[in-house]
């Protein structure tokens, strides 16, 4: 058995196998040894382990973790698998076992935290993408809309309705050959999710005999599943916005040794034992974990050992993978093989988690735009809150058919109401997805460099009702300070450019908006405390709750107590009188990437443009923060005339070694909206490493 391993100029691995079995395994190998602590730490995320060497911060997950029972799902998961798939998995996994040592002698952060690199089991590649994941659908967003019900009525449950911070979007769209300059279709776009460091994305290329495809793959786990191009065939997904997760209000008694939970036909038992998390620098937690028939317990008491059977209150957590044992890993490998867009289609009949829109086009003229995944049928109320678990009427029924539909000259996802709105709740405002689709229908000729142009479109069109409020101020009445603050709000362009003082002072105002909106009484008891886990509170603060619904609140007739124009003359003079920003967006709008070791000193990252509601999507939490933690997590233009011709960046780079030549070499191509070229032929790499052997399988 042979396998290659070459390097392009922006270190990104390029692998050659003379078997899919060794291929996986190099892929695994090479994610050992350039993302050893990136893998780890998501191994041990996945186990709930993390703060026996990150610490008592890392509790909130590990917890969650433990409670959701993240590690036997993925047990599950890997069980079910047929033959042909779990030898793949099990391929990639000897890789990274491997790879890791070397891995680890080259990435600092081992020796910090004096962690050491463990052995992996063939079902961690799934636990990763169960980890990765599990928020992906945002059930959270069901607590916060249980407690609008409570506390403001449940006329105003969806109220807070949009695109929120604890989720994760992305852009995509494809250009049929009719508006290219080569005839050839297009497909593009950008995955947005937390910028990490390192890149949760990895550019890779793999090829075996049957196997040549470039793409993004995530560390850890084997393949492409979510944007790759075969030369024939490429694909891109999104977030469909589906709500596929439920939550049930359980009520839990003991007895004895057991735990018994209340289901529509009466009581039952539920499973439950204690677990330990270690935690570095601190005093062990023990964890109590139980499951009743409709899933895990992820929040709530645990019903106390009085011996009289008292019953407590708690919530479970009811998710596709966790009862079928299945999240679609069959469809990646069959993905590596697509020669046409009907092999794409049939791949993603096999999808379950998590559900995502996609784009497919193929050189023969194929076309694609579908919803991948398991989304389950179910009553209304499950879509929209916690159910009462001894209730009759809220279990599944079976799955829904995935919508598709028929591709014109463009087809845009951008995580809005479209293709899949059957079968979510809360959607993104239109606005990436209108102003994409507006750009894209300025030309007849586009080409893939040019996609630069709507990969970095700074447009606010959010912006717009905030700007009517100010624009309605009665002037006389204003300072001179506020007058000159109103002028230039009303001359400002709407864009979220680095360099404007104008988008600044925008931001300073809606943020002032944000918080007096926040203090108002009509939406103050909303502030909480509510008791949930720590780890669902970025779905329930309620400054950034209203950041991201602001022109809801500014616009909805729900809230007639909320005099609006008073509240914006209240924060034009508020910013007025502080002198407003003397700055540019760029120098409080920066990049603030997630380190599971951040640098001891710390270090400034770079000003960003863009913002949440622009196409360009580096989100700031208005009211709370103008850093951006969530952003376009990689850009790619998958060319269908030659895929040569096709082009990618990342935020930071190909390696996750701290000062490593590619660790950090594609920051300002991306912070610049430029792109590296996808390089497929082997005589311009530079070859690193050869291997002739033999495994027995």
């Amino acid at each position: 058995m042979t396998t290659e391993i070459y390097r392009d100029a922006w270190g990104i691995p390029h692998l050659r196998a003379s078997s899919a079995l060794e291929l996986a395994r190099a892929q695994g190998r090479n994610a050992a040894t350039d993302r050893a602590w990136q893998i780890e730490v998501e191994r041990h995320r996945v186990q709930g382990t993390t703060a026996a060497f990150l610490g008592a911060e890392a509790v909130v997950w590990d917890r969650f973790a433990r409670q959701s029972r993240l590690e036997d799902t993925a047990r599950r998961c890997h069980a079910a698998l047929d033959a042909d798939t779990a030898a793949w998995v099990g391929a990639y996994v000897e890789g990274v076992n491997d790879g890791l040592a070397e891995g680890a002698g080259n990435a600092p952060e081992f020796a910090a935290t004096g962690l050491e690199p463990g052995r992996w089991e063939p079902w961690v590649p799934l636990g990763i993408w169960i980890a990765t994941h599990i928020l992906f659908a945002g059930f959270p967003t069901k607590l916060w809309r249980e407690e609008v019900a409570r506390r403001l009525g449940d006329d105003l449950i969806t109220l807070f309705a949009t695109d929120g911070p604890g989720t994760s979007g992305s852009n995509g769209w494809l250009v049929a050959g009719g508006r290219t300059e080569t005839g050839a279709p297009l497909i593009a776009g950008d995955p947005h999710r937390f910028i990490e460091d390192p890149g949760v994305y990895q550019q890779i290329h793999l090829v075996c005999p049957d196997v040549d495809v470039v793409g993004l793959a995530v560390p850890g786990v084997p393949g492409l599943a979510h944007f790759g191009h075969t030369g024939s065939v490429a694909w891109a997904i999104t977030n469909a916005m589906s709500d596929y997760q439920d939550l049930y209000r359980e009520r839990l008694r003991r007895t004895g040794d057991g735990i018994e939970a209340e289901g529509p036909d009466g009581w039952g038992p539920a499973t439950h034992h204690r677990e330990t998390i270690e935690v570095a620098g601190g005093d062990p937690v023990t964890v109590e974990v139980i499951e009743t028939g409709r899933g895990p317990v992820i929040a709530g008491d645990a019903p106390a050992a009085d011996g009289n059977g008292t019953a407590s209150e708690a919530i479970s957590l009811r998710y596709p993978p966790r009862v079928t044992a299945a999240l679609g890993f069959e469809a990646i490998p069959a993905l590596l093989r697509a020669r046409t867009v009907g092999d794409v289609d049939r791949a993603l009949d096999r999808w379950a988690e998590p559900v995502n829109v996609v784009h497919a086009a193929d050189t023969e003229g194929g076309l694609l735009h579908r919803v991948a995944g398991r989304v389950p049928v179910r009553h209304e109320d499950n879509r929209l809150r916690v159910v009462p678990a001894w209730e009759h009427g809220h279990d599944w029924q079976g799955w829904h058919e995935t919508p598709r539909a028929e591709v014109g000259d463009i087809a845009v996802m951008a995580n809005a109401r479209g293709i899949a709105t059957p079968l979510g709740v809360e959607f993104a405002p239109p606005h990436r997805a209108d102003r994409i689709a507006a750009l894209l229908r300025e030309s007849k000729s586009w080409t893939a460099p040019g996609m630069a142009a709507v990969h970095t479109d700074t447009r606010l069109a959010s912006a717009t009702p905030l700007l009517e409020l100010v624009a309605a101020l009665d002037e006389d009445g204003l300072s001179p300070g506020a007058s000159e603050l109103r002028t230039r709000l009303l001359g400002w362009d709407r864009r979220m450019e680095a360099g404007s003082s104008d988008a600044a002072l925008f931001a300073a105002v809606r943020s002032a908006v944000v918080r007096r909106l926040a203090a108002h009484p009509e939406l103050e008891p909303l502030s909480g405390p509510f008791g949930y886990p720590e780890v669902f509170l970025p779905w329930l603060y309620l400054p950034a709750k209203i950041g991201y619904a602001l022109e809801t609140l500014l616009t909805t007739r729900l809230l007639p107590g909320i005099d609006r124009a008073a509240l914006v003359r209240a924060a034009v003079d508020e910013v007025a009188e502080a002198g407003g920003p003397e700055t540019t967006w760029g120098e409080r709008h920066r990049l603030a990437p997630w380190q599971a070791l951040p640098a001891p000193d710390g270090e400034e990252w770079p000003g960003l443009s863009g913002d949440h509601d622009c196409v360009l999507a580096t989100s700031s939490v208005p009211g709370v923060t103008d850093l951006s933690a969530r952003g376009p997590s990689a850009r790619y233009v998958w060319d269908l005339a030659r895929r040569e011709d096709s082009l990618w960046v990342v935020p930071l780079g190909a390696r996750g070694i701290p000062g490593d030549a590619h660790h950090r070499d594609q920051l300002p191509l991306w912070l610049r909206g430029e792109f590296v070229p996808v390089v497929t032929d082997f005589d311009l790499l530079t070859p690193e490493h050869r291997t002739e052997e033999r495994h027995d399988h």
